[in-house]
């Protein structure tokens, strides 16, 4: 079984807590295999060190006496400064190092004559240490292992100039490694160290182990809970700023401070945060849009219909006219000349409204549609106006109207002069069509910073207030019986409105105490 699947088994969700029990875990386990070494391994790795002591103990001796000048097996006789150095080899070693000779007597006894210490100062209990261990390792096993670990004694090494013993000492209860050779001078050396306190001091280390482990995983614990904050805290911020982000809320940014791999998670949040702000901001746009195009669609399709309804009522009476009086005609209801003239005129009179409205359907959808290029020039606009007045003083004269134009200077605008001409055609026909009271028509340009106001005003009724924005709608009529009478189609003004419209300037009406008047604005610069 994993780690993961042990926290899934307890239920454990939070990281701060995995890490804890993940410290804690990896604590104990080095603790229990410390403990577990000192135990098994920690023995035989001693004994082996205690040994290559021993051994090194040996050769330092064996070195020290050959290279003594006044040293010889006959005589003896260690120079001080050996005298010295195998002090200090025991000294440094924890051990007792002891250099003495054998010599049989005429009786057959042997004698011993100890080196170091030297006679004066080795103590007799010594002494017969090494007398029993001469017996033991020389005199009585002749080179044959004769006791066990059982009996006190173990062999660990034999390499034919020295051995090394494991003895156990009956008298203290307690363990020795010694080591028993010849030297190349024909001397002996005999070196022990105490093996007991391996023992104890591996159960004071397993002692130690437990309590300062014990102290290390309290404290590497509460460490962690400080230390498992600095990952869980980004963490559960990056958790609350993708929370908020599928709440739509963008404004929440992680602050990047470190370049490690929460700050790189937290620089990809952002980075995701901005482009999912900015694709939602581009698909709202899109869904504005085509909920725009949807109801420009639905609006589109109603104004077809209502198109087809005005176009269908504003043809069915010529067309009834037309057809009345051509069969009229065909019939020879009246034989005189005049009559006859008068049905002629009337069908000619029908035919050229219908003409002059589909020519200005044409023109409107031409405009509306963007089929019609407008094109900007500079020119005089007092002067397209003085033309347009020329051209419909008949009228007006016919009407009882009279035009009134102060005389205005040169003024150039930048616009579609064509476009512009049949704005100022349309404003002044109308206001020829509505004229009363006063039958006046004035026209006045007026400049305005960078634009200059074009305005139409004829006296007579007022517009009501709630139809002035539907005036620009096709087919829209304010008096349907008097448009009737001059033979209007209600477009002129919608033409009006698209072509304003398509050179983004604007058009607009107002009412007056006396009468009405029309606008519109052009642009005296080149912006």
């Amino acid at each position: 079984m994993n780690i993961k699947n042990i926290f899934k088994r307890f239920k454990v969700k939070s990281i701060r807590t995995k890490l804890i029990l993940i410290m804690i875990a990896l604590l104990s386990m080095t603790i229990m295999l410390i403990w577990f070494m000192n135990e098994v391994l920690l023995p035989a790795y001693y004994r082996h060190t205690k040994i290559s002591m021993l051994e090194e103990c040996y050769l330092k001796a064996n070195e020290i006496v050959n290279t003594d000048t006044d040293y010889s097996y006959l005589t003896g006789g260690l120079s001080d400064d050996s005298t010295l150095k195998l002090e200090i080899i025991s000294a440094n070693n924890a051990t007792n190092v002891y250099v003495f000779r054998m010599f049989y007597s005429l009786l057959g006894d042997i004698a011993y004559t100890y080196d170091y210490p030297s006679a004066d100062k080795i103590t007799d209990y010594q002494k017969k240490r090494v007398r029993d261990k001469t017996i033991d390792y020389i005199l009585g096993t002749d080179g044959e292992e004769l006791y066990t670990e059982s009996s006190g004694r173990e062999l660990l090494k034999d390499n034919g100039n020295y051995s090394v013993y494991k003895v156990f000492d009956k008298r203290i209860g307690s363990y020795y490694i010694e080591i028993f050779g010849k030297m190349d001078s024909g001397s002996f050396v005999y070196v022990n160290t105490n093996y007991q306190s391996m023992t104890e001091n591996i159960n004071i280390f397993n002692s130690f182990i437990f309590y300062v482990g014990l102290g290390v995983i309290l404290f590497g614990a509460l460490i962690m809970v400080f230390v498992s904050n600095s990952f869980t805290k980004p963490v559960l911020k990056l958790t609350e700023i993708a929370k908020r982000m599928s709440e739509l809320d963008f404004e929440v940014k992680y602050p990047v401070t470190s370049h490690d791999e929460i700050g790189v998670l937290g620089g990809s949040i952002n980075t995701l945060s901005e482009k999912l702000e900015k694709t939602i901001s581009e698909l709202k746009s899109a869904n504005n849009e085509l909920q725009k195009d949807i109801e420009e669609k639905t609006q589109i399709d109603e104004m077809r219909k209502e198109f087809l309804s005005n176009v269908s009522h504003e043809l069915k009476t010529p067309i009834a006219l037309i057809q009345g009086y051509a069969e009229g005609l065909y019939d020879n209801i009246n034989d005189d000349s005049d009559s006859r003239e008068f049905y002629c005129e009337v069908i000619m009179d029908e035919a050229d409204k219908m003409n002059k409205m589909v020519k200005k359907l044409l023109a409107l959808n031409q405009i509306e549609f963007g089929k019609n290029q407008v094109t900007f020039e500079r020119f005089d606009i007092t002067e397209v106006v003085k033309q347009v007045i020329n051209s419909a003083n008949l009228l007006a004269v016919q009407k009882g109207a009279v035009i009134n134009m102060t005389n205005y200077d040169t003024v150039y605008v930048w616009a579609d002069e064509y476009m512009v001409e049949e704005v100022v055609t349309n404003y002044i026909s109308n206001a020829i069509n509505h004229v009363s009271g006063e039958m006046r028509i004035e026209v006045s340009i007026e400049k305005r910073e960078d634009v200059v106001r074009v305005s139409v005003f004829n006296t007579g009724n007022c517009i009501p207030d709630e139809e002035l924005d539907k005036i620009w709608i096709k087919f829209y009529k304010v008096d349907k019986a008097r448009t009737r009478e001059y033979g209007g189609s209600g477009i002129g003004l919608s033409i009006v409105k698209a072509v304003m419209n398509s050179m983004n300037k604007q058009c607009g009406v107002k009412n007056h105490e006396n009468g009405v008047e029309f606008w519109f604005e052009l642009d005296t610069k080149n912006d």
